[in-house]
């Protein structure tokens, strides 16, 4: 059996990135998904998000694969503005969680603490993304063009197009991973750091949780429809490559039971408790505007707005394509999540999820002109759309209180799977705006 590694860590704590690094080329995916999984599982410590999307291990390998990219790989933006991005972003919808784990990534990384006080501790620069990080994260329909302009045109503290369109595509991922936070109960006022779980429940093991769920379905496009192909990833070795690295880094635990084992991801972040009470870093020290929030799209007053269609901006056809050119990879990695989510076997129907999907798309004013929108509300329940529209659009526990989804007969894989698909469409509707100002600027 085959499989491509890229750049193998062998150092402590990277097993994550064995994860990242591991794309299947022949026909034995679901074994070398397991293995994949297994590499992560040796550290002992899942969060309860990750533990989450291990229901459907497919999905959370090429999670884990973006996110592990967007943070610690090759980019334009230096490590702790990464994470400082990210305490941005997740700020806007109050999310302590993950302000809690970036804020100790950030530290790590070699972060100025004194930026922990608040935005207007950061650099100007880092200021200057308040404006479109609130907007994306609450009203994307209003990213112009005119606000790209104004990030790349601000003398000496101007962005470049590669470094923005980095920002933006993390500001978009952690957005979107707020509403999985939320939806899955990770985060709440009560509970105010993030409480890191040191070792799976008894019983628990992300083979079992995958022993129901391996079969990978042929690629499809799911709600989408078209999806541009994914290629390869560099060269390829045994999978002994892989149980050697495992077995090298169980030893390694045992050398250093004793030592502070920092972790390079941002689901094992290790807080100690000492930390706890700096790292529960207030939200709202991040945000200039806590009135500006989601506002119904179909309601709004001001014409000028239009539906946006995606016949005339999609992502497979100009997204993609765009996204990938400025940030070398991330294309391929993105997509990779929408095809992994489109494809995850849903057992009521699909045309329920293609509903899910439109649905969510339909509430930030994006729109297919082949679809069908009385199939939203002959396929939806009340209770479901308003459980949507909550997760999607006001994940603020602080704020909005959640209703949970009770459909009696369905099971919690189930539940994990409906909240993937709001964080990964919300996702794609967030770079959907983005990137089509971005592509009005290059072409004005």
């Amino acid at each position: 059996m085959i499989i491509c590694t890229k750049n193998m860590d062998y150092r402590l704590g990277t097993q994550c990135q064995f994860v990242q690094n591991q794309v299947m080329v022949n026909s034995e995916k679901d074994r070398a998904s397991l293995l994949c999984m297994k590499a992560l599982a040796n550290r002992g410590r899942l969060d309860s998000v990750s533990q989450q999307m291990a229901s459907h291990p497919q999905y959370l390998e090429s999670f884990l694969r973006t996110q592990h990219y967007i943070l610690y790989m090759d980019g334009p933006l230096p490590l702790h503005y990464r994470h400082y991005i990210a305490i941005m972003a997740a700020a806007q919808h109050h999310c302590r969680y993950l302000v809690s784990l970036h804020s100790a990534q950030f530290l790590r990384v070699g972060g100025d603490p004194l930026w922990l006080q608040g935005l207007e501790a950061a650099p100007p620069r880092l200021q200057h993304l308040d404006h479109i990080n609130k907007v994306l994260a609450h009203q994307p329909w209003l990213t112009a063009r005119s606000h790209i302009q104004a990030l790349l045109k601000t003398g000496e503290q101007c962005w470049s197009l590669a470094e923005l369109v980095q920002a933006v595509v993390l500001l978009a991922h952690c957005h979107s991973l707020c509403s999985f936070v939320f939806g899955s109960g990770s985060d709440s006022d009560t509970t105010p750091t993030p409480r890191v779980h040191h070792g799976t429940p008894p019983g628990y093991c992300l083979c079992d949780a995958a022993n129901g769920n391996t079969a990978l379905s042929p690629p499809n496009a799911g709600p989408t429809e078209k999806v541009p192909r994914r290629r390869s990833l560099d060269s390829s070795c045994e999978v002994a490559c892989l149980r050697e690295q495992i077995q090298k880094s169980q030893e390694e635990i045992k050398e250093r039971k004793g030592d502070r084992l920092y972790s390079q991801t941002l689901l094992h972040a290790d807080v100690e408790e000492e930390d706890e009470a700096m790292l529960d870093a207030d939200p709202s020290r991040f945000v200039t505007d806590p009135e500006f929030g989601y506002q119904e799209f179909a309601r709004r007053e001001e014409d000028h707005f239009q539906v946006f269609r995606v016949q005339d901006y999609s992502w497979e056809d100009h997204g993609f394509s765009l996204v990938n050119r400025l940030y070398s990879d991330i294309g391929h990695l993105l997509d990779e999540r929408f095809r992994n989510v489109a494809s995850l076997p849903f057992p009521h129907s699909p045309d329920l999820k293609r509903a899910i999907w439109n649905y969510i798309h339909c509430i930030y004013g994006i729109r297919y002109d082949d679809y069908d929108y009385g199939e939203v509300n002959r396929l939806l329940e009340r209770g479901l759309k308003l459980y949507i529209k909550a997760v999607a659009c006001y994940p603020d526990a602080s704020k909005t209180p959640l209703c949970p989804l009770s459909w009696a007969t369905v099971k919690a894989s189930e539940k994990v799977h409906v909240n993937l698909l709001v964080m990964e469409a919300r996702l794609q509707a967030e770079l959907l705006y983005a990137l089509r100002a971005i592509t009005q600027y290059m072409i004005a």
